[in-house]
């Protein structure tokens, strides 16, 4: 497949990241308690906002470092455009979780809600990884004017993904609050996280990544 297939793939990508996003919004609804105060109805709401605010996070960084990859990709075989669906189904499943633990957070069954919360994002760190090794193995889908110095920094900032949300899973045995909490700080330790791996780094076109 040509270029036009990786420009379908981001494309089609983008639709779901921005699908998904906008769902998260939904999720968020104040309770219909007649004679309630308003302003105690809203502070009540608080871990809607949370997980609000760390799933959209969360996404957005997601699409951020997705349109990375692809940038780097000068074409997209069958193989990776499969790879890619099922990532975007583990994306577009994340508003689910999200009410759960919305709606959980700090009442009964919370740990069990934290835990779809956390699995899920631990699916989408691994197929995240997946879709980035497979392109990158041998170079076999990136770009020639594409230096191997940023393919490395990618892998280093993606590479630790999965254990780092298995370590977020474990936390919530002990605290479900402390693991949502966490895993904010994880969507936003990923902000900065491939320029900080690529400082430093000397450019070149030559070499090959491995799987």
């Amino acid at each position: 497949m040509d270029e036009a297939a990786r420009g379908r793939l981001e494309a089609f990508s983008d639709g779901v990241f921005a699908i998904a996003a906008t769902l998260l919004i939904l999720e968020i609804r104040v309770p219909d308690v007649e004679g309630a105060d308003l302003g105690d109805q809203l502070l009540h709401l608080w871990p809607s906002y949370l997980a609000y605010a760390t799933s959209f996070l969360t996404i957005g960084i997601i699409w951020i470092n997705h349109h990375a990859c692809v940038s780097c990709l000068k074409r997209a075989d069958r193989t990776l455009l499969f790879i890619n669906v099922v990532f975007l189904m583990v994306i577009s499943f994340i508003p689910f979780p999200t009410r759960l633990v919305a709606e959980h957070l700090q009442h009964q069954g919370e740990r069990d809600a934290v835990y779809a919360y956390d699995l899920t994002l631990l699916g989408m760190a691994v197929m995240f990884n997946i879709f980035w090794r497979y392109a990158r193995h041998h170079r076999r889908l990136i770009a020639d004017t594409v230096p191997q110095s940023r393919v490395d920094a990618i892998s280093r900032a993606f590479d630790p993904g999965p254990l780092l949300y298995v370590g977020v899973l474990l936390v919530a045995i002990v605290s479900p609050l402390t693991s949502v909490a966490l895993t904010f700080v994880l969507a936003a330790f990923y902000v900065p996280a491939q320029a900080l791996f690529e400082r430093g780094q000397p450019w070149q076109t030559s070499g090959g990544g491995d799987l």
